[in-house]
């Protein structure tokens, strides 16, 4: 037996105060994870802990783009034990209607690639140390927007094509451990109905059916790489 493994894991989900960041910060709360987490709206996340209910859950409200804020995410994580995940959930997608790049604001677009780019970057720095020392892994959400040219989605689909390049020379520079982009595809979510303004997204997934998907990843440990989540799912289903 290690000397960790009387203790519960941790993992940093960002942005789990509703949606996909809410709905795995559940599972591995069920699954006898300690989970840090946080959102840019103190309520929501007070909401999110009434709910969840859990003394394994520890929630810090602030905006990830805030060196300050990632730090206090980083410290409570390693203070509550081994450090053992790294979901990096949180996204801006920008304006709504979402502009097209002609039409993109410098500031708009800045505001995107922090949130989305410099952030995870700025947290899995911070994170590194300990995720490594403990064999943990780190998974970014990205997107099919990353690597389709859908338009109007040039601002988040860019960032996000952005993420999954650093998550793919991570992975390379840290054979040690496991190092994914996870594109979780269309959920319903606030921010999936903010790029749809006025439109019905009700045939969209829920965030809970596809966070099998998420839990198949981390308990296989594939090869470091991207990954979608009907592929692990068909995989599951098939297995």
């Amino acid at each position: 037996m290690t000397a960790f493994e009387h203790i519960s894991p941790v993992a940093i989900v960002t942005g789990g105060s509703r949606g996909f960041g809410r709905a795995v910060a559940a599972a591995l709360l069920e699954r006898a994870w300690t989970v840090v987490t946080d959102a840019r709206r103190a309520a929501d996340l007070d909401a999110t802990a009434a709910e969840l209910a859990s003394q394994r859950l520890i929630t810090i409200p602030g905006d990830v783009s805030e060196p300050a804020h990632r730090a206090a995410l980083v410290v409570a994580a390693i203070d509550a034990g081994p450090l053992r995940l790294l979901v990096n959930n949180a996204s801006r997608l920008g304006p709504s209607p979402q502009p097209r790049l002609a039409d993109y604001l410098a500031a708009d677009l800045r505001a995107v690639y922090t949130t989305n780019v410099f952030a995870p970057l700025a947290l899995i720095q911070a994170a590194l140390p300990a995720l490594t020392g403990n064999g943990g892994g780190i998974v970014n959400i990205t997107s099919d927007a990353a690597v389709e040219p859908y338009e109007g989605w040039g601002g988040y689909g860019s960032s996000k094509a952005a993420l999954d390049h650093l998550t793919a020379i991570l992975a390379v520079e840290n054979p040690a451990i496991g190092v994914y982009a996870f594109d979780p595809g269309d959920m319903r979510t606030e921010m999936h109905q903010a790029a749809f303004p006025g439109e019905d997204i009700s045939d969209r997934a829920e965030p809970e059916s596809v966070v099998p998907a998420l839990l198949r990843l981390l308990e296989t440990r594939p090869p470091s790489g991207r990954y979608r989540a009907q592929d692990l799912l068909a995989v599951g289903a098939d297995a």
